[in-house]
């Protein structure tokens, strides 16, 4: 991929004693998602060189305890920031577990904006142990028209990707079938599969795909939510992601200037009344969804009973919404992240139609705004978070209220803080085929100029496993080294 590989590559050994202090947080000054063209106040150039010293010493510090915080790590340097990054579907080969992963490029009009579909490779442990920091080639490249905010896989497909740009419209991509594009100045875009219409405004980033059924989310500044199906588009060789040919039909009527088939909307439902940042399914259904929005509201809605919100959350955060996800463990609890720097987590079932309801839990660690949230796909409770503070945490409501005498400072809730990044961590998602491996991409241009950072990382397990099995293999460690060191 456009992109040089970082000398910092971590192979760590196990098992080690690992302090289960958070790193310390990396401070970097505040920016939006993108950058907003408004008359925020900034730090004089002094304060700026200052707090660019204090990101430097403590990113040092991080860094030497990579051997020690996690059992992978790899680093990336882009050329051009990614404001997404997805992981898609796994390729089994012989000597290694590849996994697809989609990225963006966000340039500055010199060559063309691209969608990029690379192979994670990560070496089989049971056939190379020492091998585990995943390297990243790219595969395939797509001209995007325009810019790509927003990637998001199909659950019941992971090669087919819907993505939001600049414009009302929702493209989707069968990325295996799509041809390799060289990104030059004045290349035609490539050519969507599948055109979904239905917003009036630009649609940038709220965007959600259905794991029970192929439908597609998505909000906009227009203020609404617009559900679509693509059921009728999708071959049945397309349910499975290891079928070679495409997944979705092409047929239909070119509609639109793309001249790609189109789809309009399954239902538009208006209830936010400024821009809607983001979507997620509930689930277990198609049926009902969420959202949130710069009017500082969670809705959730039920497609069946109207398209009114069935319930309205007024003052959710106390600034505005970026971010929601609901845990795939359990239907009934709700992640939000906000300008206001927090994390939220809220229980629908305390929730009510006329706007009242308390998060259960407020996590605060952030020292910016919150730009991305995901609940863990391997133990319910665990979910993380990004911001432009350059930190992706690592929380664990089940531990809140049971403080840590080693950190007694730390706060409650957080468990693990990966501070490798350097400017604001925009985007991150966990893998499913690869258990506690997370992908998270910074946008640089704050600390650098421009460019951005890839990192695929996975925290040591003695970290999250149980604390007393944890204790019992360090002290069969401890015995094994007595024993070797007693010897003549």
């Amino acid at each position: 991929m456009e992109s040089e590989e970082a000398a910092a590559t971590v192979q760590a050994t196990r098992p080690r004693r690992v302090s289960r202090t958070p790193v310390t947080a990396i401070l970097t000054k505040k920016r939006g998602r993108k950058p907003k063209r408004n008359d925020e106040s900034h730090s004089p150039f002094s304060q700026q060189q200052s707090q660019k010293a204090t990101v430097d010493d403590k990113y040092s510090q991080w860094k030497t305890l990579l051997p020690i915080l996690y059992d992978s790590f790899a680093n990336h340097t882009l050329v051009w920031p990614s404001l997404s990054c997805r992981w898609g579907p796994q390729l089994e080969q012989a000597a290694s577990k590849t996994q697809r992963l989609y990225l963006s490029e966000q340039t500055n009009g010199s060559v063309p904006n691209t969608l990029v579909i690379a192979n994670c490779e990560a070496v089989n442990r049971q056939l190379n142990e020492e091998a585990h920091s995943p390297t990243v080639k790219k595969y395939k490249t797509i001209i995007h028209p325009g810019e790509v905010n927003r990637i998001r896989e199909l659950p019941q497909n992971s090669k087919i990707v819907a993505t939001h740009t600049d414009s009302p419209d929702v493209l989707i991509w069968d990325t295996e079938t799509q041809p390799d594009r060289y990104a030059v100045l004045g290349a035609p875009h490539s050519r969507p599969d599948l055109l979904l219409t239905g917003h009036q405004d630009n649609a940038e980033f709220a965007l959600a795909m259905c794991p029970t059924e192929p439908f597609v989310l998505s909000g906009g500044k227009d203020k609404s939510v617009v559900l679509w199906s693509i059921q009728d588009h999708i071959t049945m060789a397309g349910t499975d992601s290891k079928t070679p040919g495409s997944s979705l039909k092409q047929t239909g009527e070119d509609s639109n200037k793309t001249g790609c088939p189109s789809v309009g909307p399954r239902g538009v439902y208006h209830g936010h009344e400024d821009t809607v940042e983001d979507v997620a399914f509930c689930p277990s259904s198609a049926q009902e969804f969420c959202s949130v929005g710069d009017d500082s509201c969670l809705m959730l809605w039920d497609a069946r009973t109207g398209t009114g919100p069935a319930i309205k959350v007024e003052k959710a955060h106390d600034a505005d919404l970026h971010c929601v996800d609901w845990n795939p463990h359990d239907n009934n609890l709700i992640l939000t992240g906000s300008a206001d720097n927090t994390v939220r987590v809220f229980d629908r079932r305390n929730l009510t139609s006329n706007g009242v309801g308390s998060p259960i839990y407020k996590f605060e660690g952030h020292k910016a705004a919150v730009l991305c949230v995901q609940w863990s796909p391997d133990k319910s409770s665990v979910f993380g978070s990004s911001a432009e503070d350059g930190l992706l945490n690592i929380w664990d409501y089940d531990t809140v209220g049971k403080k840590s005498e080693r950190a007694p400072k730390t706060p409650a809730g957080l468990f693990f803080q990966h501070a490798g990044h350097r400017d604001k961590v925009v985007d991150f998602h966990w893998s499913l085929m690869d258990p506690w491996t997370i992908v998270s991409v910074s946008d640089n241009c704050e600390s650098s100029g421009g460019g951005g950072t890839l990192q695929i990382w996975r925290m040591s397990d003695l970290i999250y496993r149980p604390e007393d099995e944890v204790l019992t293999e360090l002290e069969k460690f401890k015995s094994h080294v007595f024993t070797c060191t007693s010897k003549p």
